[in-house]
């Protein structure tokens, strides 16, 4: 096989997990601008997702968000899912929005908190079996505000005690991925506030916890790529929230900010073998001055592209120039790479999957747009919270 046909079977096995809740309405904590035909339940936003992974080809899955998604009967979701060919995702746990959570949910003081938060978790592992789901993703918003309000140790052994119960239940083939975040809503001290804090408890729990990298939940600087390394060497890099942000966690459109760290970020994951093993590739945004399906389809491409690019790598000459000490030659290598145009060859894998070589125009014609716009009339939209 030669070296460019590699990097198109590559390409070809890629799979980019949507989320649920980017096709409701969200946006800011100021304002959440509606847009006319956003779906209006659970089902609505699959049939939104298909037309992602119609267009696109590589997006198979979706990310479902408890409560935001809950159904009477998960099952037949899951077969409406599969109706639209897709299949539910990564099962992703809410313990932040109830108001007895205002001082922490696993981590509360108060046991009776800590016990509502952990049966919900449990109630997540169940919907993961009906529905088939490997992934159960946890972000918790625990943490405290001011020096002294809580006992920091003893906050950890609550999370710990409370992720270990979690963990017992998994089944053989289902898998904890714990996400971390700098700060916010808690703004002394996080509970799980790095990746190094979530990588301890997941050694700690067994094979079957692994991290989770948001891309937007770092300080300013901060070398996401080391970290992809670093777990990835490890055998603890569980997946990806892919976003993008200019200041803080403000979950724009991946690669929006910053293409190059996203090359840069993907170098690592094909580097240390992550594009064939069990590292989930997820989108984790909002979408609130733009269009909600074409924004994902855009997302979706963004991260084709930085793949691609990541493939692209001349990994003998950067092997050679790195042992011989060439600062400049090395760094050449990974900038040829980035600057490369790879969208003549993803137009030509696209073709060569039976897809439209470009997603966004052909998403424009398909009049999926004015379909939902003319057709989900009444009811309720879906948004954050909902």
């Amino acid at each position: 096989m030669t070296e460019r046909a590699a990097v198109k079977a590559a390409l070809k096995t890629q799979a980019v997990e949507t989320p649920s809740w980017a096709y409701g309405n969200s946006g800011t904590r100021f304002k959440v601008f509606a847009q006319q035909g956003v779906p209006r339940d659970p089902r609505e936003k699959l049939d939104d997702a298909a037309k992602v992974h119609e267009f696109t080809g590589v997006a198979p899955t979706v990310a479902l968000h408890i409560p935001w998604d809950r159904v009477d009967d998960y099952a037949a979701l899951a077969r409406h899912a599969e109706n639209r060919g897709l299949r539910l995702g990564a099962i992703n746990s809410n313990t932040f929005q109830d108001d007895d959570y205002r001082l922490g949910s696993v981590c509360h003081p108060d046991a009776a908190v800590r016990r509502k938060a952990v049966d919900h978790l449990l109630e997540c592992v169940g919907i993961m079996d009906a529905t088939g789901s490997k992934d159960l993703k946890l972000w918790f918003a625990d943490g405290t505000n001011y020096p002294g309000q809580d006992d920091v140790r003893a906050r950890q052994d609550r999370l710990a005690e409370a992720l270990a119960e979690v963990y017992e239940r998994l089944g053989d083939d289902q898998r904890m991925l714990l996400e971390y975040k700098l700060f916010e809503p808690a703004f002394y001290t996080t509970d799980v506030p790095d990746w190094g804090t979530a990588y301890a408890h997941c050694l700690k729990l067994g094979p079957k916890a692994q991290v989770v990298v948001d891309t937007g939940h770092h300080a300013p600087g901060t070398n996401i790529e080391f970290i992809v390394a670093t777990l990835l060497r490890e055998g603890k890099l569980g997946g990806f929230d892919f976003n993008s942000r200019f200041y803080a966690d403000d979950d724009l459109m991946v690669g929006a900010a910053d293409p190059f760290q996203l090359f840069r970020i993907m170098y690592e994951v094909v580097r240390g073998g992550g594009l064939s093993g069990d590292v989930a590739f997820m989108l984790d945004q909002c979408h609130n001055v733009e269009s909600k399906i074409p924004a994902i389809i855009r997302s979706v491409m963004n991260v084709q592209e930085a793949t691609a690019k990541a493939l692209s790598v001349d990994r003998d000459a950067l092997a050679e120039a790195q042992r011989a000490g060439d600062v400049l030659g090395a760094n050449a290598v990974l900038m040829d790479a980035f600057n490369t145009d790879v969208r003549p060859l993803l137009r030509e894998v696209r073709e060569e999957m039976g897809l439209d070589p470009d997603p966004m125009a052909a998403y424009a014609r398909s009049g999926w747009a004015e379909k939902i716009v003319a057709e989900r009339i009444g009811g309720e939209q879906a948004g954050w919270g909902a």
